[in-house]
C-alpha cells in the first residue's frame, strides 16, 4: 500500500511517500481503506520528537490518528462492524509506526464509530481528536444546561469544537480569540472576548457574577490567571497546562472512545455541529499539510485525503 512515513526525526522533509505492506488485522481490529487523515499539531510534534519518553517508536512511523473511511476486512471478534461499512476514528495506539496517512490503517474498534451521514469525507476525517479534546474535556468539567464556560481559543481547532458543543450540553459560552476571529466564534455560538489586555474585564462585563468553568486550550499559565472571573466554585481544565491540578482542576489528554465519537457525530447528523475544513492535501502533499498546521494559522482543519 501507499504511505506517507518518516525514519527519523526532523521537519516536513523527512516525510516520504512510501510502499508498506498491508497492515495486519487483529482480532478486535478491522482494516479501514482510507478516504481522509485529519492533520493535527500532535502529528508534527511527535514527527520532531517531542514525544520522545511519552510514546514508543518504531520507524517507519506513519503519522496520523484521525481517520475517516471504508471497512475493508475485519478481525475475528468484531462484531461491531462488517465489510463496507463507513467509519471515524480516533486510531491512537501505544506505539508509533502505523498510522492514518496511508492507503490502508489497522484500527482496534475500540476507536471507531460509524462516520456521520451528514459529513464529507474530508469533514469526518477533521473531527476525531479535536472533536474527542474538545469533548472529553467539558464533560470532565461537568458542563450542562444554564452553565456560563469561559473557552480559551475558541477560533482554534479544538476550540471550535469547544464553543459548539457546550453549546449543546445547554451552557453559554464565552470565548477568547484575537480580534480576526470574533465572527468566527459568533458563528459557533459564542461571545467572543480579546486575548491579552482587557480580557478579564471584558468577561467580567458580559459575567459580572462570574463564569462557571474554563477551559484552557492555550497553556501558560492561562487557566490561573483567569480562575478569578470565575464563581466562588469555579471549574478549571487544562489541555495544555498540567499545572492547572494544582488549583485543583483536571489535565485532559484525550482518550480514543467509541460512545464520545458516536455522540459527536450524533450533534453533527442533528445540524449542532460543524467541521470548519480549512484546506484538503493529497496523500504524496503529506508534508505541505504538515507545514501548514505548524503555521498555526489555518482557519479550520488541515485534511489529507486518500484517493
Amino acid at each position: 500500500m501507499r504511505a506517507v512515513a518518516y525514519h527519523r526525526f526532523g521537519g516536513p522533509e523527512v516525510l516520504e511517500t512510501v510502499d508498506l505492506p498491508t497492515p495486519l488485522v487483529g482480532p478486535d481490529s478491522v482494516l479501514v481503506r482510507v478516504r481522509a487523515a485529519g492533520v493535527n499539531p500532535v502529528d508534527w510534534k511527535v514527527r520532531q520528537g517531542h514525544l520522545q519518553g511519552l510514546l514508543d517508536h518504531v520507524f517507519p512511523v506513519v503519522p496520523g490518528w484521525d481517520v475517516a473511511g471504508v471497512v475493508e476486512k475485519v478481525g475475528l471478534d468484531t462484531p461491531e462492524f462488517q465489510v463496507g461499512d463507513e467509519v471515524v476514528g480516533y486510531v491512537r495506539k501505544d506505539v508509533m509506526h502505523g498510522g492514518t496517512t496511508a492507503e490502508l490503517v489497522a484500527a482496534p474498534v475500540r476507536t471507531l464509530a460509524r462516520k456521520p451521514e451528514s459529513l464529507s469525507w474530508a469533514e469526518a476525517g477533521g473531527l476525531p481528536l479535536a472533536g474527542l479534546t474538545a469533548y472529553q474535556a467539558l464533560r470532565r468539567l461537568g458542563v450542562g444546561e444554564g452553565d456560563t464556560v469561559l473557552v480559551h481559543n475558541a477560533a482554534g481547532g479544538v476550540g471550535s469544537f469547544a464553543v459548539q458543543v457546550a453549546r449543546a450540553f445547554g451552557a453559554r459560552v464565552i470565548g477568547t480569540a484575537s480580534e480576526r476571529n470574533h465572527e468566527r466564534v459568533r458563528g459557533f455560538g459564542g461571545e467572543p472576548v480579546p486575548y491579552g489586555d482587557g480580557m478579564v474585564e471584558a468577561v467580567r462585563a458580559l459575567v459580572p457574577g462570574g463564569v462557571d468553568a474554563v477551559l484552557d486550550l492555550v497553556g501558560g499559565g492561562v487557566a490561573t490567571t483567569t480562575s478569578d472571573v470565575g464563581t466562588a466554585g469555579v471549574r478549571l481544565a487544562s489541555v495544555a497546562d498540567g499545572s492547572v491540578t494544582q488549583l485543583g482542576g483536571a489535565y485532559v489528554w484525550v482518550r480514543p472512545d467509541a460512545a464520545d465519537l458516536a455522540a459527536l457525530g450524533a450533534l453533527a447528523d442533528e445540524g449542532r455541529l460543524t467541521v470548519p475544513v480549512a484546506a484538503t492535501f493529497g496523500l504524496e502533499q503529506t508534508a505541505d499539510a504538515h507545514r501548514l498546521s505548524e503555521e498555526g494559522h489555518a482557519a479550520g482543519k488541515v485534511v489529507v485525503t486518500v484517493d
